[in-house]
């Protein structure tokens, strides 16, 4: 019986089907230096953060994804014992009690380290988690919430700016500087490209609908969420495009953010063209290598090739 194993070993399998550490580690962590050194490079700063700040920033990054993984098994908690009785949670593996551990056990760790060595990042990072709670109790509005599930995606996307100021002001709030404007591309590319991830992988055929899973194709039809997905993959190449013009970043930048938005809509047009289940999968793939690749066009690359090559 899996409730039987080891805490580390339910905790390992748990992180492998609710978390993966090596699924969302890279992308994390390319989200991070992107949005430190798009900041950068807007301002025209010489040099990269302290590494220091830098691996801290990584870590509570990564660790704020994961609250806001363990608050939704609390969120969620009724309609997965419900309907998803596969789950961790429901099936046994590990308990709401021990979520509840270790998530204020990740929450005392990122506080200690800002608040000892990022002390003037404290604003920033509360911010963050007054937002994780807000989208823990539903806005205290559950029911409207839940009846309007596009704006109930969009408020819950609005975390990713949240923690993209926290990551970009390890570059300027630490040198005591103020937010570049250019920042404000970088968030709206980061929001739009949260509902690009999330509608990605809530499009499904009508065969493989389940009862109490809310989808996009079961809101809207397997054909309009899609085209909804290409509708919100063409707003984030928009801005992303404008975020390398504005930035004045290489010419290499378009050509590669270019290619990678084109093969992203030839997926989601090939699923039109002939609705399959593996197919649907397919988008919610090309969501995450876009987002990996695009974070790396727009931020990730030119950092590295501007402070470290």
């Amino acid at each position: 019986m899996e409730h039987q194993q080891s805490l580390v070993k339910r905790f390992w399998i748990y992180q492998k089907e609710r978390f993966p550490i090596f699924g969302h580690g890279p992308l994390i962590f390319i989200f991070t230096f992107s949005a430190i050194s798009y900041s950068r490079i807007c301002r025209g700063a010489e040099g990269f953060i302290a590494w220091k700040h830098f691996l801290i920033g990584c870590f509570t990054s990564f660790s704020l994804f994961l609250l806001l993984r363990i608050l939704d098994e609390f969120k969620d908690q009724e309609d997965d014992a419900k309907y998803r009785s596969h789950l961790p949670v429901p099936r046994g593996l590990v308990t709401l009690s021990e979520l509840k551990v270790l998530g204020i056990f990740v929450f005392i760790i990122q506080f200690a380290l800002i608040a000892y060595y990022q002390t003037t990042m404290l604003g920033l990072y509360l911010g963050v988690i007054i937002w994780l709670f807000l989208m823990t109790k539903e806005f205290f509005a559950k029911a409207f919430m839940r009846d309007r599930l596009i704006l109930y995606a969009a408020s819950h996307m609005l975390i990713i700016p949240f923690v993209d100021l926290y990551i970009s002001g390890l570059d300027w709030k630490l040198e005591g500087e103020s937010m570049h404007l250019g920042l404000i591309l970088f968030f709206l590319v980061s929001f739009f490209n949260g509902l690009v991830l999330e509608v990605g992988r809530k499009i499904r055929i009508p065969e493989d609908e389940s009862e109490g899973v809310q989808t996009y194709s079961s809101l809207l039809g397997a054909t309009k969420s899609t085209y909804l997905w290409l509708a919100l993959l063409s707003t984030t190449f928009g801005i992303a495009a404008y975020a390398i013009y504005f930035a004045s970043l290489p010419s290499i930048s378009y050509i590669l953010l270019g290619v990678m938005f084109s093969l992203s809509a030839f997926v989601a047009l090939r699923f039109l063209n002939d609705m399959q289940s593996k197919k649907a999968k397919h988008i919610e793939i090309m969501a995450g290598i876009w987002t990996l690749l695009m974070y790396a066009t727009i931020g990730g690359l030119p950092g590295l090739i501007q402070y470290f090559l």
